[in-house]
């Protein structure tokens, strides 16, 4: 297991970013920025164990709160905090590439998977690749309401990580919309 330790950046009038940094074992110059769903915050297993796994390939990983997440410990995202959110993001960006001379990359699960490809649609060549996971295509019970309105104009190239039991809807035909090159790692049986 990787030794990580807290990261705090909050430069004055800035949005903060706080989480945790593992270092990279190795030489590695390039990084990953991980964060997390509506309903978990950046110390979920999951982000945990995955930057674990990315430093021991040789990235420089920050698993980081959103900031809806640094205001409120529990509870989904409240309205209106998409925009906020993903300045959070972009100023974790901004941080890692202070400390790395490499390529940054930048993933999320579910919420902030969608916010991260929002960010990358919006600022082409902001981050040289996107990891999704579990991409919410819709809310729940709601299938007709798709979350793929900005997958048009997506020019990062993305790796998605879908279960294929997801209640958030199949990535296939939602991947066709992106005119940046796109893979899909199919995890059998998994519904998140």
């Amino acid at each position: 297991m990787n030794t990580c330790r807290e990261f705090l950046d909050a430069p004055p009038n800035e949005i903060p970013v706080r989480g945790f940094l593992h270092p990279s074992i190795g030489s590695g110059k390039d990084c990953l920025v991980l964060t997390h769903g509506a309903g978990a915050n950046c110390d979920s297993p999951l982000l945990a164990t995955l930057a674990d796994a990315f430093c021991a390939s040789g990235l420089t990983v920050l698993r980081c709160d959103l900031p809806f997440r640094q205001l409120r410990p529990h509870g989904p995202p409240p309205r209106g905090s998409v925009e906020r959110d993903q300045l959070g993001l972009r100023a974790a960006i901004v941080a890692m590439r202070r400390k790395t001379s490499g390529r940054v990359f930048l993933g999320g699960h579910s919420y902030g998977g969608r916010q991260a490809s929002m960010l990358a649609a919006s600022e082409p060549g902001l981050v040289d690749r996107l990891l999704l996971l579990s991409y919410p295509l819709h809310p729940p019970q709601r299938p007709s309401e798709l979350r793929t309105g900005h997958f048009t104009s997506l020019q990062t190239p993305a790796l998605f990580v879908h279960g294929t039991r997801d209640g958030f809807g199949s990535i296939e035909a939602a991947m066709e919309l992106i005119p940046a090159q796109t893979e899909l790692l199919p995890i059998t049986g998994t519904g998140a």
